[in-house]
């Protein structure tokens, strides 16, 4: 569990990583744009070759195809709700008169929701990989880490120009880094003695909802700066991800 929890941190910490470099560097938002895609392509194959691929193995159709509904569902409920409350562009890098509204704690608070709502079925699912005793899959980790990233480049080179703190930014992207942590530890653990199908159901449901993340969120707005690159790049990501679940067997 401990070992879960590690993982998930470090899947956590791209959300840091992302906030310092944007804190601190002026960086152009096509570069943000193309980080974006990139991670966009390394969860797609991650979600087609990982993630449904496993759930389908231990579960069967029943329990994947029912869990990936259920998951993508469940995500895109919350996150009209959390974009409603003004986190609707919460990875975008550039200011626009609708984000006065992050001023707002509201707004701020449901940032932080967005970025939970996004991260949190990833990191669950890292912690669900460990349980079949051969280690921690890298993919995951790789895909977890590269779609937590832009977010923190984005979001935060928004929050700056929008007049927040270091100390509310950094708080908030450390807080949900640990939460991230956390919740791989609390995947590990609740699903250690669940039956196969029962695996299976909550890997799908958590691949549901970051393909409703990726098309809702990270594709649009990585298309929106890097235009006509944004495909290569993400096949770019696609590829490299998938070479890396292959060697890794």
């Amino acid at each position: 569990m401990l070992e879960a929890g590690l993982w998930g941190l470090v899947g956590g910490s791209a959300l840091i990583l992302g906030a310092v470099l944007a804190w601190f560097l002026d960086l152009p938002k096509r570069l943000i744009a193309g980080v974006m895609a990139a991670g966009s392509g390394v969860l797609i194959s991650a979600v087609a070759f990982d993630l449904m691929d496993e759930a389908f193995a231990q579960g069967g159709l029943v329990a994947a195809g029912g869990g990936f509904l259920a998951g993508a569902l469940a995500y895109t409920l919350a996150n009209i709700a959390v974009s409603r409350a003004g986190a609707r562009h919460r990875k975008r890098s550039g200011f626009n008169p609708e984000e006065s509204q992050a001023a707002s704690s509201t707004a701020g608070l449901a940032i932080a929701i967005g970025a939970l709502l996004d991260g949190v079925p990833e990191s669950v699912v890292i912690g669900v990989s460990l349980l079949d005793g051969t280690g921690v899959s890298l993919v995951t980790v790789a895909a977890v880490f590269l779609s937590n990233l832009p977010e923190g480049l984005s979001s935060v080179a928004g929050m700056k120009r929008a007049g927040r703190s270091a100390g509310y930014v950094f708080g908030v992207w450390g807080a949900i880094a640990l939460a991230s942590g956390a919740a791989a530890m609390l995947g590990h653990a609740a699903l250690a003695d669940a039956p196969a199908e029962a695996i299976a159901a909550v890997t799908a449901v958590a691949a549901g909802a970051i393909l409703a993340m990726l098309v809702d969120t990270m594709i649009p707005e990585a298309t929106e700066e890097a235009h006509e690159a944004s495909g290569l790049i993400a096949v770019a990501g696609f590829l490299a991800a998938f070479l890396l679940s292959k060697m890794a067997g």
